[in-house]
């Protein structure tokens, strides 16, 4: 609804960069605060966190680029944005686990374990982008005239930066996202501290955000995503991209977690002789 929190001379902070921040900030404070909890080198750790970061960024900016190259190639000027975008949450994802599974092997960490740390810290962080993403207009729902908690934005600076269309009611898809994730984030948080296995809070975390996507997509109304079948004007009976990674997400969230549970089984029984 505010697209830019403050203006002032040449200073301008835009509110979704400011939340993104926020959220990053605070995910990155609650993951060394556990990390510091399991004895790990938080030396090793924080270089972990900040390439992990740095090339979910690059992922997330390369995957908008490449979902929406046909665009990009009709209106190259538009590619200077992508600077300013957040990008594409799930590029962000799968360059950052890519990433994240060298790292591992290399130092010969836990990767069960350190999934388990950091994934709280993303429900977090994915909390405060949803909220960045409602106050710049960008992630849009789709019309809904008869929905009683319908967005409505007014705002020209928001149009003209993410295209979200202006006075008509919505379907606020990201506070919805947002709200999710915040019941997300107390889900895994509450599970840490009584997981029966390493991996098992990384596993639920995988499984979670793939179902609250694939349902958030239902009401999204933004042309940015693309589709496998069918297309917006018929949102109900069509899929859409992310939701074809969710599905994934979610086939993969559960053979993780049956695995990590099989793992953490041996190790018991090894532990107890």
């Amino acid at each position: 609804m505010h697209p830019i929190l403050i203006h002032v001379g040449p200073l301008t902070i835009a509110s979704y960069g400011f939340l993104f921040a926020l959220g990053v900030l605070l995910g990155v404070l609650l993951a060394i605060r556990l990390a510091r909890r399991e004895g790990l080198d938080l030396g090793v750790f924080v270089d972990f966190i900040f390439w992990v970061m740095l090339l979910s960024l690059l992922g997330a900016k390369l995957w908008l680029l490449a979902s929406n190259l046909g665009y990009y190639l009709r209106f190259p000027g538009e590619m200077k944005y992508l600077l300013t975008s957040g990008g594409s949450f799930y590029g962000g994802l799968i360059f950052g686990a890519v990433f994240a599974v060298w790292f591992i092997r290399r130092h010969r960490l836990s990767y069960r374990l350190l999934g388990d740390i950091v994934a709280p810290g993303l429900a977090l962080g994915h909390f405060f982008g949803r909220l960045g993403c409602f106050a710049a207009g960008c992630c849009w729902g789709r019309e809904a005239a008869h929905f009683p908690l319908s967005a409505v934005f007014t705002d020209l600076k928001a149009n003209a930066i993410t295209g979200v269309p202006l006075y008509v009611p919505l379907y606020p898809t990201q506070v919805m996202e947002a709200a999710l994730n915040l019941a997300n984030l107390l889900f895994l948080f509450s599970l840490y501290r009584r997981r029966r296995f390493k991996g098992q809070v990384l596993a639920a975390y995988m499984l979670n955000y793939s179902l609250i996507r694939f349902a958030v997509e239902y009401f999204r109304g933004d042309p940015d995503r693309g589709y496998v079948i069918g297309g917006m004007d018929r949102p109900w009976t069509s899929l859409s991209v992310p939701q074809l990674v969710s599905i994934a997400g979610v086939v993969a969230a559960l053979l993780l977690r049956a695995g990590f549970r099989k793992k953490g089984e041996r190790e018991n029984r090894a532990a107890g002789g």
